[in-house]
C-alpha cells in the first residue's frame, strides 16, 4: 500500500510508554503494507547516537541546559540528514521517538527560560516539524516509577526527580495547545492495547 510520506513523533514523560507505542504503531503499519522507519532521539544515526550517550549517561548535573541544547541540536541535524530527510524523500513513513518538542519542554521549559534559544537553534538547523505528533499523558509519579523500573543506564533525567516530571507533563500539555493542529494527547494510563488501538485510528486518519 502506498500512502503519502509522513513524519509522525511520539513525546511524553519518562516512563509514559513512547517507545512501546511508536513500535506497535509500526509493526501495524507495516501490517498494511507501508514502508516505515522506526527511529528515536536522541539518536537515530551513528552520529547521533555517540551524543545519545555524552546526553542520557552520567550525573544529572553532567551538563547544563545550554549545553544540552547543543548537543541535542548537532545530534538531531545529523539523525535528520542522515536518517529522516532521506527516509521522507522516498516516500517512507517516518516514526520517531521524540523529536524537537522534547527539547522545547526538556531544556527550553523545565531546566530554565530558555525556550527562545530552542525555538532559534531550530530555525536555524533544523527547519522541519512532525505532521502527526501523539503525546502521551500520564502522572508524573507513575510515569517516574515506570521509568526507574526499567534498570537501565540511560537514567540521567529520571534522576531529577518527580517534580522534574510535573513540570514537563505541563509543559507537553502547553505545546499540545500551541501546536494543536499537529499534536494529539493521548491518556496513556490505561491498558497499552487500548491506547495502541487509538493511536492506530489516528495514525491511519492522517495517512489516508
Amino acid at each position: 500500500m502506498a500512502g503519502a510520506a509522513q513524519f509522525i513523533t511520539f513525546e511524553g514523560i519518562d516512563g509514559s510508554g513512547k517507545s512501546t507505542q511508536a513500535r506497535r504503531l509500526a509493526e501495524h503499519l507495516r501490517a498494511q503494507g507501508r514502508d516505515v522507519v522506526l527511529t528515536r532521539e536522541p539518536g537515530g544515526s551513528p552520529g547521533a547516537e555517540e551524543i545519545r550517550r555524552l546526553v542520557l549517561e552520567g550525573d544529572p548535573d553532567r551538563w547544563s541546559a545550554e549545553t544540552e541544547i547543543l548537543l541535542f541540536t548537532a545530534a538531531r541535524r545529523d539523525h535528520l540528514e542522515k536518517t529522516i530527510n532521506p527516509a521522507l524523500a522516498a516516500g517512507r513513513v517516518v516514526i520517531c521517538d521524540r523529536f524537537a518538542d522534547s527539547t522545547r519542554v526538556y531544556q527550553g521549559i523545565t531546566r530554565g527560560d530558555l525556550r527562545r534559544v530552542v525555538d532559534k537553534l531550530h530555525v536555524l538547523m533544523i527547519r522541519r516539524e512532525p505532521d502527526l505528533t501523539f503525546i502521551l499523558d500520564m502522572p508524573p509519579g507513575t510515569g517516574l516509577a515506570r521509568a526507574r523500573g526499567r534498570n537501565g543506564t540511560e537514567e540521567r533525567f529520571e534522576d531529577f526527580g518527580e517534580a522534574m516530571q510535573a513540570r514537563m507533563r505541563a509543559g507537553f500539555l502547553d505545546l499540545a495547545q500551541e501546536f494543536d493542529s499537529r499534536c494529539r494527547v493521548i491518556d496513556a494510563d490505561r491498558a497499552a492495547d487500548a491506547i495502541a488501538a487509538e493511536i492506530a485510528d489516528l495514525a491511519e486518519a492522517a495517512l489516508a
